[in-house]
């Protein structure tokens, strides 16, 4: 199955998806994968608003190219973001260890790498929101989404792989 026809199922059968992930055999270098694609669309995202923020400080008679607001996002999207969001897969391991989960480390790290790679075409909605109609009630609606579409997959993962005896 391609990634884009298993991500358009996460949506439907989120636990379904990532049982079939783990069987099939992924491992730390395809979960790894699945971050770094993730956060480096999640910097693409953010490029509209950007360029929005450029504009305006523009019109407003401040020079600042997009690249000098690009760069520091880059170094934090992309190169600091993964090592945080280890973290937060460890601890959410840890979690589910106190709440009777009997998976290992690289399940949790799955069930949240596989989460936002899944969410991120949302995410790349959500930056044209804030591209192209900026601060306001979308931009809330847009972000509420992603949050909630984020909530549901990474649960629904973890409980897909913490509580099942699916270990490899």
């Amino acid at each position: 199955m391609s990634t884009v026809t298993a991500i358009l199922r996460s949506y439907r059968a989120p636990r379904e998806v990532m049982r079939g992930h783990r069987a099939g055999g992924a491992d730390e270098a395809l979960g790894l994968m699945w971050l770094f694609i993730a956060c480096l669309l999640f910097f693409v995202a953010r490029l509209p608003e950007l360029s929005r923020e450029s504009h305006f400080a523009a019109l407003d008679g401040v020079d600042t190219p997009v690249a000098s607001l690009a760069l520091p996002l880059f170094y934090g999207t992309v190169l600091l973001a993964p090592l945080m969001f280890l973290f937060v897969a460890a601890g959410s391991h840890l979690v589910a260890r106190v709440l009777g989960g009997r998976g290992v480390w690289l399940d949790a790290r799955l069930a949240l790498f596989w989460a936002l790679l899944c969410v991120a075409p949302v995410v790349l909605f959500q930056g044209l929101v804030a591209g192209f109609v900026g601060p306001g009630p979308g931009l809330t609606a847009a972000s509420t989404l992603v949050f909630v579409a984020f909530l549901y997959l990474w649960i629904n993962n973890l409980i897909a792989l913490e509580w099942q005896d699916v270990t490899v």
